[in-house]
């Protein structure tokens, strides 16, 4: 083995995972120490830097074939640390106002950015086991970190007792899969890909686990609850950075280890259970008063778009879950990001929409990027989440599922109300009573506008001449690795 190889191609694992020993160090030293935010900021930096160098190269195998690095992954490793760096900047500030700061919570983001890398890198499915329960484990501590209060305690129990079912289901399906290719290497798997009951209940079964880690219908129950329980920011990292590394891992597998065959027909599963998705996450999320919840429930209808990028099958819907998935982090974060400011302010419960009511005057930044962000979760152009949408689409059209992009389309219109209702809070309706709200940190103020430029930025990008993201996603070559070729 290539040992030096093998530790460079998944450098930015590395790098986060020995960071986070340096932090449980410097917490045994000196406890909450302000050192730790540093070195998680620096250490996940510096893992991005890395990923975004390995962003030109093809797929390549690395740990005797247990891992892929390079191309598509090395994107997808982009995308879980672009949101892990902007959580960790938005934490700071918001742990301490609300008095839950913790010296192990960089640590914890730091083991659980490790464990999306290699899952998002897996080529086997031990890897990724592995890489699943290790992020994982994290996140079932960091849904309980506020744990003098019920919701707190509800969402770490109904995280763990969900997330431990679901991964029962995977490993069950992970254990039928061996037993009818007689291997867990995931291109292998598809190269012995057959329609034997055996391998068609082991495919259920792992499609089941995948589909309750990305919170689709009807695989959703945990999602409502553990968002609104865990600290705001921390749910922003919960719903963009694992859910990136779930997805990217998602693509490999339907790519690489269930090939399109007559009697393996998994993209119509995927159909229905997107437009199934869809439609419920925007239904419910219609009646949300507390914001939390309601951008939970539009996290659920957000999986659904991608699904519907995956139930295409092809090289373009693959390429445009990707996209879609950037274009969600960046979103994503800065929505939740602002929410956390607005909460840390006392009087009221600023979770309810009704008491946003004239706050949008206040702190006109945060105001204007929330609306930027909300306007982006819905679809609207020129920001960021209309042309995630278009590719997701788009690609479901090329690949002849038109009624399903049709269903896409309703619904992400229907969407379009609850966002714009928190607006219509925030500048058309009048303060309950007068609150003075706290002036940001300059690093959250920054990082929430910088959020909100790239939101717009990405929106227009494919406009220019120079070409964007999807350019690059589209030179990327496949999802196959020269070592191992898979049977079309």
């Amino acid at each position: 083995m290539d040992y030096l190889g093998d530790i460079q191609a998944f450098l930015p694992g590395v790098i986060t995972a020995v960071a986070g020993l340096v932090v449980i160090v410097v917490e045994s030293l000196k406890k909450d120490s302000p050192l730790n935010f540093w070195i998680t900021s620096l250490s996940l930096i510096a893992a991005l830097i890395v990923s975004v160098q390995s962003l030109g190269t093809n797929l390549d195998t690395a740990f005797s074939g247990m891992l892929v690095y390079g191309g598509p992954v090395a994107f997808g490793n982009m995308v879980i640390l672009t949101g892990a760096v902007f959580c960790v900047f938005i934490s700071e500030d918001y742990l301490r106002g609300i008095g839950h700061y913790y010296g192990e919570i960089y640590a914890l983001m730091l083991f659980a950015t490790s464990g999306m890398l290699a899952l998002a890198g897996s080529n086997d499915l031990i890897t990724l086991f592995v890489g699943l329960e290790t992020m994982s484990i994290c996140l079932y501590v960091m849904a309980g970190l506020i744990k003098d209060e019920k919701a707190g305690a509800e969402s770490a129990l109904k995280y763990f007792l969900l997330g431990a079912f679901s991964t029962g289901f995977l490993l069950y399906g992970m254990a039928l899969l061996y037993g009818a290719t007689g291997t867990t290497n995931i291109p292998e798997i598809g190269a012995a890909a057959s329609t034997d009951l055996l391998f068609l209940a082991g495919t259920g079964l792992l499609l089941v686990g995948f589909l309750f880690k990305v919170s689709a219908v009807p695989f959703h129950m945990w999602t409502p609850d553990v968002y609104q329980g865990t600290p705001t920011t921390l749910t922003a990292y919960m719903a963009t950075a694992s859910k990136a590394g779930t997805f990217v891992a998602f693509i490999l597998v339907l790519a690489r280890a269930l090939p399109i065959m007559e009697g393996l027909d998994w993209q119509s599963v995927l159909s229905l259970i997107a437009i199934v998705t869809m439609i419920f996450g925007n239904i419910i999320a219609l009646v949300q008063d507390n914001v939390k919840r309601m951008l939970a429930y539009s996290s659920v209808a957000h999986a659904g778009y991608a699904l519907v990028g995956l139930a295409a099958g092809t090289f373009e819907g693959y390429s445009a879950v990707l996209f879609y998935l950037f274009a969600y982090t960046l979103m994503n974060v800065g929505a939740f990001g602002v929410i956390a400011y607005y909460e840390r302010n006392k009087g009221l419960d600023f979770n309810q929409v009704q008491n946003l009511a004239g706050l949008g005057y206040k702190e006109p930044m945060m105001g204007i990027s929330l609306s930027v962000f909300l306007f982006s979760l819905a679809g609207i152009p020129p920001l960021v989440g209309f042309v995630g949408k278009y590719y997701v689409f788009a690609a479901a059209i090329n690949a002849e599922m038109v009624g399903l992009a049709i269903v896409g389309v309703l619904a992400s219109a229907a969407s379009v109300y609850y966002y714009l209702r928190v607006m219509v809070y925030l500048y058309f309706r009048e303060e309950h009573q007068p609150v003075e709200l706290f002036k940001p940190t300059l690093l959250y103020k920054g990082t929430i506008a910088i959020l909100a430029i790239l939101t717009l930025y990405y929106g227009v990008e494919p406009l220019l001449p120079t070409g964007g993201l999807m350019d690059l996603l589209n030179t990327f070559g496949g999802y196959s690795t020269p070592a191992i070729s898979v049977a079309p």
